[in-house]
């Protein structure tokens, strides 16, 4: 099927790279209009020029700086139809070795920014089902590090499952009120982007570091990041229209393992 976000307004944040540009491009190839986000501004308008789609330079941790891009999106296209959550970092480090301000830097991005975010976003989203009928969907951004401990991620692993009941919560929310807007998480398992290819290449034996992350999914190999941008699409289209609250699992089997 072509154009299955024909026409769609879409924010995306941390789209210069990895998941948020492919995620970015595959919405794009099916007709949505894209604006990307991201704190890197001279990536996020590479990226910007290279997809054509809008930039907008964000700090997902500013709440005065969320508001202004919800203005800025309502101003110069007058809905927004999707919000794709996707900006994040890994924190490393077990109970003991993690700083709190670490900690707290882990949360303040992973989790505070989508909680800023939905609430920025949803009332423009919902103005949409009193123009038309429709309303929105919402994709935020978890991990199978959510559903999969390690000894050393410790914030990681907290701020992920937290991003999962967040997204639960709010989906219950917007369901109560009847606004139209549909919200889910995807839980990616470990997918080659470039931040995982700079972990690997920074290990004493990149190739043995390769071999075990490929092997930790039982299916044998690390996500690319299509396996993730197609998911992406079908919970910003219609298709998905009576899905909210799920967590959309994309790992390799590593949840079950």
């Amino acid at each position: 099927m072509a154009g299955r976000v024909e026409g769609k307004v879409v924010l995306l944040t941390g789209g210069a790279m990895g998941l948020g540009k492919a995620s970015a491009k595959a919405l794009l190839a099916e007709g949505a209009r894209v604006i990307i986000t991201d704190i890197d501004e001279a990536a996020g308008r590479a990226t910007a020029s290279e997809l054509g789609c809008g930039f907008l330079p964000q700090d997902v941790t500013d709440w005065t700086r969320w508001q202004a891009i919800i203005a800025e999106v309502e101003q110069a296209h007058g809905r927004l139809d999707v919000l794709v959550n996707n900006a994040a970092i890994t924190v490393f480090g077990s109970v003991m070795d993690i700083s709190p301000e670490d900690f707290r830097r882990c949360y303040t991005v992973d989790v505070d920014s989508i909680f800023m975010g939905c609430k920025a976003a949803i009332p423009l989203m919902a103005r949409h089902k009193e123009w038309d009928g429709g309303g929105g969907s919402i994709v935020n951004f978890s991990s199978a590090a959510g559903n999969k401990p390690s000894p050393d991620l410790a914030a990681y692993n907290s701020a992920k499952a937290a991003v999962a009941m967040l997204t639960k919560s709010i989906a219950l929310w917007c369901a109560r009120e009847q606004n139209g807007i549909r919200v889910n998480s995807v839980q990616p398992g470990t997918i080659l982007t470039p931040n995982v290819e700079s972990v690997i290449q920074g290990t004493p034996d990149p190739e043995a570091t390769r071999a075990a992350f490929s092997v930790a999914q039982p299916i044998g190999r690390m996500g690319e990041v299509d396996d993730i941008a197609h998911l992406v699409v079908y919970l910003a289209s219609d298709e998905s229209r009576f899905a909210t609250g799920a967590p959309f699992i994309v790992d390799g089997g590593l949840s079950i393992a």
